[in-house]
């Protein structure tokens, strides 16, 4: 059904109305502050469709996925030799030791994935369990295209269905506050990251929603948090009880080290921080190798290793060891030298495509530096799987081009335990991401003839 909601779409296209709705939407983006960075956040004039079939099986795999994140979260940690497999760094193992933990590690959570153009399987590719971005774009997007010029013609024939993600946001914030604090007040909001990221404009769009929900919320950076007497202050003197999280630790702890104000504050359980710390070995590209890893199968029920082997593409650590590659046991790295055109290299944590290695566009001595890189520090192999691609319309020269792109699906996740909403990027490239510059965010609905 949504391969025809996307014929009729374009069906009703002509240059005028493309040019119209290309115009306006450009527009409405600049004026709305939907931009990564000075750009429009989205460069085509067509959003993502799922039939309710398949947003309600998208539904279910995510669900299941999540039943066995949570498993081998539990599992590390309970036990520090098991999370040995997550590749964590000492300052991390340190802030999991000390940050008091929230009712689930991570509240807020996105998962990564493809949806196969051969059999309709989503495939995993990483989990976002640190600082998933996107839900105030997509609600801000999901609203100008309800009302873009396009969507006038098409909906006459379909009912279209938006699936916004800030009303979740504003509850799992909020419910997260009232399980650390025990009490139903309501918090000070600060969303804290650095003030040069390309994000800013998501900040402002989150920041206004909540401010409208009746919740106090500033955007502030974390040099200008101070912790005094029990008390985490912005620079103005201003009160924080709840910090949203979108800095990354890792470079938050690089610039003021594990005595920054911010988490001597979450340390003394003086603020509560959404993600918390304990985020951290989810949100590490090695948990999809603890899921996928023969050596850990028994830790999980027959139900959860049912949707590991359905939507997690085989990963493991890079490391000198015998594992199961294809059902037969392989020397990994000699192994990973030959299969280069059906590998990608990662590293275990960070992000916007920063040193990935795609096997199948680099030569045999690119790949095996990439090995050596990966051998030396935290990175993962994981096997390439199907790109799927859908037409889209852009202005092309001020007429109507369909070009063909990349369909990433990264579906928003909530108290670590289920789904709704969903992040779309698209790309010619497939390295899909909008920080590396090469792709596109677009807005999702769900569709079906009226």
């Amino acid at each position: 059904m949504s391969h025809r909601a996307v014929a009729a779409w374009i069906d009703g296209l002509d240059d005028a109305l493309a040019r119209e709705s290309g115009e306006w939407l450009g527009a409405r983006q600049q004026e709305c502050g939907i931009t990564f960075g000075d750009r429009p956040l989205c460069s085509v004039i067509r959003p993502r469709f799922f039939s309710p079939a398949e947003y309600d099986g998208l539904r279910r795999a995510t669900e299941g996925l999540l039943g066995a994140f949570r498993t081998a979260g539990e599992a590390a940690r309970r036990d520090r030799t098991f999370r040995e497999q997550f590749r964590l760094a000492p300052w991390e193992e340190t802030l999991l030791d000390t940050a008091p933990a929230l009712h689930v590690d991570s509240p807020l959570s996105r998962l990564d994935a493809f949806i196969d153009p051969t059999d309709g399987v989503a495939r995993i590719t990483e989990y976002n369990g640190e600082t998933p971005a996107g839900t105030g774009y997509t609600d801000a997007l999901t609203e100008l295209f309800l009302a873009l010029p396009a969507m006038r013609p098409f909906s006459e024939d379909w009912v279209v269905r938006p699936l916004p993600g800030l009303g979740h946001l504003h509850n799992i914030l909020l419910e997260s506050w009232h399980r650390f604090r025990g009490v139903r007040t309501t918090p000070s909001i600060a969303i804290v990251d650095w003030a040069d990221v390309p994000t800013q404009s998501e900040f402002v769009l989150c920041q206004h929603y909540l401010k409208g929900m009746g919740v106090p919320c500033r955007i502030t950076t974390p040099d200008a948090l101070r912790y005094e007497g029990g008390v985490l202050r912005d620079h103005d003197g201003t009160v924080i009880d709840l910090i949203y999280k979108r800095v990354l630790l890792h470079e938050l702890v690089a610039a003021g080290g594990l005595e920054h104000p911010m988490l001597r504050a979450v340390a003394d359980g003086a603020v509560c921080m959404v993600n918390p710390a304990a985020c951290k070995p989810l949100h590490k590209k090695a948990s999809l190798a603890v899921l996928s890893d023969e050596r850990n199968a028994d830790r999980f029920s027959p139900a959860e290793q049912l949707a590991i082997a359905t939507h997690v593409p085989w990963t493991r650590v890079v490391e000198e060891r015998r594992t199961l590659a294809d059902g037969i046991e392989r020397d990994l790295i000699p192994w990973i030298l030959t299969e280069r055109e059906t590998l990608v290299l990662k590293p275990n944590d960070d992000y916007g495509g920063a040193g990935i290695v795609l096997g199948w566009e680099v030569d045999d001595a690119t790949w095996e530096v990439g090995v050596a890189r990966a051998l030396a520090e935290p990175y993962i192999v994981q096997r390439r799987i199907a790109l799927p691609k859908e037409p889209f319309p852009v202005l092309h020269q001020g007429g109507l081009l369909v070009d063909d792109r990349i369909v990433d699906t990264a579906p928003f996740c909530w108290h670590g335990a289920w789904m709704d909403g969903c992040l779309t990027r698209i790309s010619t490239s497939a390295l899909v991401n909008v920080t590396a510059g090469s792709g596109s965010t677009i807005p999702t609905f769900v569709v079906e003839p009226r």
